[in-house]
């Protein structure tokens, strides 16, 4: 049996196929997804075509189509136009299936007008990319039987199914499906896992549908993105610059008015000022309730605890939660207040002036409120920041 030029042996065989495979992944979350997708980095021209071949070569993905598909899912986001919602088709159609859903989502002439602005339309991508797309497939297969010899087509054979199942059916199907979330975005979207290895942080997908534009997925302190230390390595090396991350917010405690600093950063960080709340303020009310409720409460009371702590959006949570509010005044009243907390941010035509003034009046009621947890959250409140960018 033919061994190729390198005859590598098993592992060595398994070792090469998940370096080209990593490679591949690392190309999709960093050119397609940030910089092209959403504009996150710029990346220098000899990176981004690298990538660009890099992607001609193990998936036949056009740029174009690849990112307008992207964008409208974030446009469309599980609506009947979503071109992968697991919501609409079913996780199993979208995992076993999302090649084929994003091919004819692709083949739409309209969605790659609306959406594939700004990508690459140089010579190469016309004449040779764009044009044949397979062709680098047939290239990735010759290279691969020359290195490795027989085995070379299974090595072949993972790379052209890495992306079709890892990116196009476990992203876009379990990461609307199963996993935990760290903010209410309203979507089922969730973080599949909080260490974004296998496939290059993009397993942190509620983290991205809640800053979609940041070069950064991970947002927590335990959690690990992967892609994120490429794009720090290429930055030191002079060849990427980060434009967006997510913004964080801080607290400078004492602060006794609420400024325009203060309405800009709950704005910009609301994500993360909801998901504060309901660990903050809901929760700890909430756990008050269970303490002092009789066994005909507690049951509904331990079913609004699930559906606040809850992986992904549930049809029967909302129910669950209405009705411990009506046998509950304090998280009836904390809930209350988290929905004017909410439309502070939703009054897109009032000035920053009228803003502050919301949000004044807002933690100077919830501070006369009589609970505690949402006196302290309001007094905590007013001395919300942003973090520099690339602090």
């Amino acid at each position: 049996m033919y061994d190729g030029l390198l005859d590598l042996g098993l592992g060595g065989y398994v070792a090469a196929t998940l370096l080209l495979t990593h490679v591949t992944i690392a190309a999709v979350t960093i050119f397609l997804h940030r910089h092209q997708a959403h504009r996150a980095l710029d990346l220098h021209p000899a990176v981004s075509h690298f990538f660009r071949f890099w992607l001609w070569l193990t998936t036949g993905m056009v740029t174009k189509e690849w990112v307008a598909v992207h964008r409208k899912h974030h446009a469309k986001t599980e609506t009947e136009e979503d071109p992968h919602s697991p919501q609409v088709y079913g996780i199993r159609k979208v995992l076993l299936e999302g090649a084929e859903l994003y091919r004819k989502a692709a083949d739409d002439p309209a969605l790659l007008a609306k959406y594939g602005h700004g990508t690459p339309d140089d010579w190469l991508e016309r004449r040779l990319y764009s044009r044949y797309p397979q062709l680098g497939l047939g290239v990735m297969a010759a290279v691969d039987l020359v290195l490795f010899g027989v085995p070379g087509i299974t090595v072949w054979a993972v790379q052209m199914l890495w992306i079709p199942f890892f990116a196009a059916g476990v992203i876009n199907g379990l990461g609307h499906y199963w996993g935990y979330r760290n903010f209410e975005v309203p979507d089922t979207s969730t973080n599949i896992s909080p260490v974004g290895l296998l496939i290059g942080g993009e397993e942190l997908h509620n983290n991205h549908h809640a800053f979609p534009s940041s070069a950064k997925l991970s947002v927590r302190r335990w959690e690990f993105d992967i892609g994120w230390l490429y794009i720090r390595a290429l930055q030191a090396l002079g060849l990427a610059r980060v434009k967006k991350v997510a913004p964080r917010p801080v607290v400078h405690p004492g602060r006794a008015q609420v400024g325009i600093d203060t309405v800009r950063a709950v704005i910009a960080a609301r994500f993360h000022v909801m998901a504060d709340y309901t660990r903050e303020v809901m929760l700890p009310v909430l756990r008050e309730e269970l303490r002092a409720a009789d066994r005909s409460c507690r049951r509904l009371l331990e079913d609004a605890r699930r559906a606040l702590r809850r992986a992904r959006p549930d049809p029967q949570a909302g129910e669950r939660l209405r009705a411990a509010l009506e046998r509950s005044a304090a998280l009836r009243t904390v809930h209350d207040y988290r929905e004017r907390l909410a439309a502070i941010w939703a009054s897109a035509a009032a000035s920053n002036e009228q803003l502050r003034a919301q949000l004044a009046q807002w933690c100077a009621d919830a501070e006369a409120s009589g609970i505690e947890a949402l006196e302290r959250f309001a007094r905590r409140l007013r001395g919300y920041s942003l973090a520099p960018q690339g602090a």
